[in-house]
């Protein structure tokens, strides 16, 4: 896979990269074993960007990604991990330069590594990209050298434009596929004019664009799909990327014919947001080494023609645009 450059951040990275979430938790049961051989995979493809956070499995993401790096040597992949979601409660004035510090610390010892590449304040409550103080912290944790870079993981577009105002921010993470195309109207334009990287994240919208799920799919009590489909636990766009699951099912149907013979659906969102080149990288996630490589195929899909590209937005205007587009 080809690299792009990361930002003002002086690092590149493939545009297909790894979203560690899966396999710290809140997705069902993924053994150590199973999630240490699912990034090898992954990284064996050719990922040069890893994506996770302390929250992840309390830390488990984390260390599952030390582990794997440890063992392989070598140059190490670009990684990305998040902070502010261990407040309890979560609330805006809890992102101080103490706080930060601590869970920064925290991630430097799971990691194992003395000088993290990027940090993402990590969903943080609206009223903070309006401030400066979580931003300045940042800009403390960077002349102490403990981490490289750092940016935002937002929920809305508004929270992700005012995120902007910070010089300091080198990337903006953000829920987008073809269930949640809001972010391209005007972000991804302003990001670019600021140099500014997107991470998309939740590609596949929870699974549903892979194309596999039915009425019938069930999931374990710990997986965030069967307990946070209304924000039971966080923000519910996280699940589903917040669209009800019966008209979910409703559009993979419609989008099923536009998939080219010998692609999966899978690979067709992800090289649909691939077509956006504001977009630096997407993290899909995996559970295995099979998902994983599959994730990485995706790269080498030929372009989708306008003529699909307008189909998928038809879909997406008549059937999901009325449940997220005015909440994202």
């Amino acid at each position: 896979m080809k690299s792009v450059p990361f930002s003002k951040s002086g690092r590149e990275t493939t545009r297909i990269g790894f979203g560690a979430w899966a396999i710290g938790g809140t997705w069902g049961e993924v053994s150590w074993k199973d999630a240490k051989a699912t990034l090898h995979a992954s990284l064996d493809a050719g990922v040069t960007f890893i994506d996770t956070a302390d929250v992840y499995g309390d830390g488990r993401s984390e260390k599952i990604i030390a582990e794997v790096l440890k063992e392989r040597g070598g140059p190490f992949p670009f990684v990305a991990t998040k902070a502010g979601r261990r407040l309890n409660p979560h609330v805006a004035n809890g992102y101080t330069l103490e706080n930060l510090s601590a869970f920064v610390e925290r991630s430097r010892q799971n990691l194992q590594m003395d000088c993290l590449d990027l940090v993402q304040l990590h969903c943080p409550p609206t009223p903070v990209y309006g401030s400066n103080e979580a931003f300045d912290a940042l800009e403390v944790l960077k002349t102490r050298r403990w981490i490289s870079n750092y940016g935002v993981s937002v929920e809305t577009v508004a929270e992700a434009e005012t995120a902007l105002g910070h010089a300091g921010v080198v990337s903006i993470q953000i829920i987008y596929n073809l269930f949640r195309m809001k972010p391209s109207e005007r972000l991804f334009q302003k990001a670019a004019a600021r140099d500014v990287a997107i991470i998309a994240r939740v590609p596949l919208a929870s699974g549903l664009l892979t194309g596999k799920m039915s009425r019938d799919s069930q999931f374990a009590a710990d997986d965030h799909r069967s307990f946070n489909r209304n924000g039971e636990a966080f923000d519910k766009g996280e699940t589903f990327s917040g669209v009800p699951f019966e008209v979910a099912l409703e559009a993979v149907e419609a989008l099923r014919p536009l998939v080219p013979g010998g692609a999966t659906m899978a690979a067709f969102a992800l090289r649909w947001i691939l077509m956006e080149p504001a977009v630096t990288v997407v993290i899909p996630g995996a559970k295995n080494p099979e998902q994983a490589r599959a994730n990485v195929a995706a790269d080498a899909l030929p372009n989708i023609d306008l003529a699909t590209m307008e189909k998928a937005r038809e879909v997406y205007d008549r059937l999901i645009a009325p449940h997220v587009h005015h909440l994202w």
